[in-house]
């Protein structure tokens, strides 16, 4: 399947993205001055990392066993966050091309919707399918807590620019900020 690069001024479809084999159920740029690469995940299990210059992917990663439903870039660019329907997170290093860490629990058994990280990327939200999001602390690799309230699945979330603010939406109808 396809990621597609578009001129939102005159609505042309500028570059094609194709190496995925399932659905692209989400993509991230970084937040620094590098916007020339972006990651991609999938239906495929994989997670991708795409070079605009050259158009094409540059390094795709595997670990998961099932969808990659969300990516995010780690706020110094440097490694990328997933998020599966696999329950488990996953950090990858764009620099080593190789995973780090996989944030796992035992009773925790549904997928997952949405990945973030805090500002000093010492944590990673996740929003789950079982009504929760999650906190991970990335150095650990462990489960710091579970923010709960929500009576439905956790389908996004967000981080405020300052990190000192998340907010989690629900199918639930409501979004919740945890500050």
């Amino acid at each position: 399947m396809s990621c597609m690069l578009w001129d939102v001024e005159t609505g042309t479809l500028v570059q094609r993205f194709d190496d995925h084999t399932g659905d692209v159920m989400s993509i991230a740029v970084p937040a620094g001055s590098d916007k020339n690469v972006f990651v991609s995940g999938g239906c495929d299990m994989s997670a991708k990392l795409w070079d605009i210059r050259a158009g094409r992917c540059i390094k795709s990663f595997s670990g998961h066993t099932a969808d990659i439903n969300s990516v995010t870039f780690f706020p110094n660019g440097n490694a990328f966050g997933t998020g599966s329907d696999d329950s488990s997170c996953r950090l990858y290093d764009i620099r080593a091309w190789k995973q780090l860490a996989s944030y796992t629990d035992p009773s925790i058994s549904c997928g997952i919707t949405s990945v973030g990280f805090s500002a000093s990327g010492r944590y990673l939200f996740a929003g789950y399918d079982d009504f929760n999001c999650h906190v991970w602390d990335t150095l650990k690799a462990s489960l710091v807590t579970t923010l709960t309230g929500h009576d439905n699945r956790v389908s996004c979330l967000g981080v405020s620019g300052d990190g000192f603010a998340l907010c989690t939406g629900s199918w639930d109808s409501f979004l919740k900020v945890w500050a």
